[in-house]
């Protein structure tokens, strides 16, 4: 009875000297490599099991963080998808986990709905009390965001907890036909869906412009796609929807209440042993490519390299959607399109887990890093990969 999905992960972590170097291909870190702007790691082992990796970077700021954390409790996936600038994510990243080892601690380790939600808030309640102490001179971060997507497995139980517009697909064996389904785990709340804006409607009977449509897309106040998120949090206090916040993200009515929640939508999945692989990944790989499309280029291609033709696959789309050749679109600086990719590996077993941390991530475009038990791979400003002890 196997459990084998995979996982890859990003966050900021720290550094220092020492290196080895990848200019391209393959490296010689375990299958590290760049292409372009395309990063990725084919394969390698977290938890008990196997995990693929791979992210095209878009903009000069990363805005995006994720984790996979190992552990006696089980295995935590986190993927933070900034909105606005990068430090409700990194908030996130060193907050989230933190919080839900400490509230699953006071219940001797026992995790449940409760407890992701109440590590949610206490997030939430933290990032708000930044923008506070800082509101004179960063009032900026009060239009910081991010859309955050978990995946916590404990004792062979499955939680996923979601705010915005992330999502997980389990790729599920369907009896012995060799077919692999694919099951959308997770909820979105983006107003471009029809049951987000009746949800927001009903919240806000006498606001007749809770959603507004603009250029054929549909925002929470003329302003944000998705209706959850973390920070954001001049859409949820009325101190911080008035200047110095730029007036661009100002509604003109006093706020009686939060127009975004940060309540996740939480889903308890047990595992089966024809659960075969999940894929964790933020909007921009599934703007391009369908949840069957998705497990049908994992199902039907080795293990080793996945989250890479994943990625290589959504690019394709998107240059042809665009009337470009994918060598064109792979070699623009600053892309449009922004792909993460995250599976997590864990094999169904009684085999104890080994505390680990695995974190990819960027301080700004001059270097992202990538932390793997007890040293750090840093890639640097021009391409190299340093491992840091």
């Amino acid at each position: 009875m196997n459990f084998l999905p995979r996982c890859l992960s990003y966050s900021e972590c720290s550094g220092g000297a020492g290196r080895s170097e990848i200019r391209g291909g393959e490296s010689s870190n375990g299958g590290f490599g760049k292409d372009g702007l395309l990063w990725f790691h084919d394969i390698g082992n977290c938890g008990s099991g196997e995990y693929s990796m791979a992210i095209v970077q878009a903009n000069q700021v990363l805005e995006d963080q994720s984790q996979i954390e190992s552990g006696p409790f089980g295995t935590f996936v986190g993927v933070y998808d900034g909105h606005g600038g990068p430090e409700t994510a990194r908030y996130v990243c060193d907050h989230l986990f933190r919080h839900f080892q400490a509230i699953s601690a006071e219940g001797n380790g026992v995790v449940t709905e409760e407890t992701i939600q109440r590590a949610f808030l206490e997030t939430e309640r933290g990032f708000t009390s930044v923008v506070s102490e800082n509101w004179h001179s960063q009032p900026q971060l009060a239009t910081v965001g991010a859309c955050c997507l978990v995946g916590a497995i404990y004792q062979q139980t499955l939680f996923v907890a979601n705010l915005g517009d992330s999502r997980v697909v389990l790729g599920k064996k369907v009896g012995n036909t060799g077919e692999i389904a694919a099951i959308q785990l997770s909820t979105e709340h983006n107003a471009n869906i029809e049951s987000v804006r009746w949800e927001l409607k009903d919240l806000h009977p006498n606001d007749p412009q809770i959603v507004v449509l603009r250029h054929g897309v549909w925002r929470v106040k003329g302003i944000i796609q998705v209706s959850r998120s973390i920070g954001d949090v001049y859409l949820k206090h009325t101190r911080f929807c008035r200047e110095p916040t730029n007036g661009k993200f100002r509604v003109p009515q006093p706020l009686n209440m939060p127009i975004l929640l940060a309540t996740p939508t939480i889903l308890k999945h047990p595992l089966h042993p024809n659960d075969s692989f999940l894929i964790f990944a933020s909007d921009g790989l599934w703007e391009h490519l369908s949840n069957e499309k998705a497990v049908e280029i994992v199902k039907s291609h080795p293990r080793k390299g996945s989250a890479k033709r994943l990625v290589k696959a959504a690019l394709h789309v998107a240059a042809k959607k665009r009337e470009m050749r994918y060598s064109d679109l792979r070699n623009i600086d600053k892309k449009r399109i922004w792909f993460q990719f995250f599976k997590i590996a864990m094999e169904a077993r009684h085999t104890p887990l080994v505390s680990r941390t695995w974190r990819w991530g960027s301080f700004s475009h001059l270097a992202r890093k990538f932390s793997c038990q007890k040293h750090h791979l840093e890639v640097g400003r021009q391409g190299q990969i340093q491992e840091v002890p």
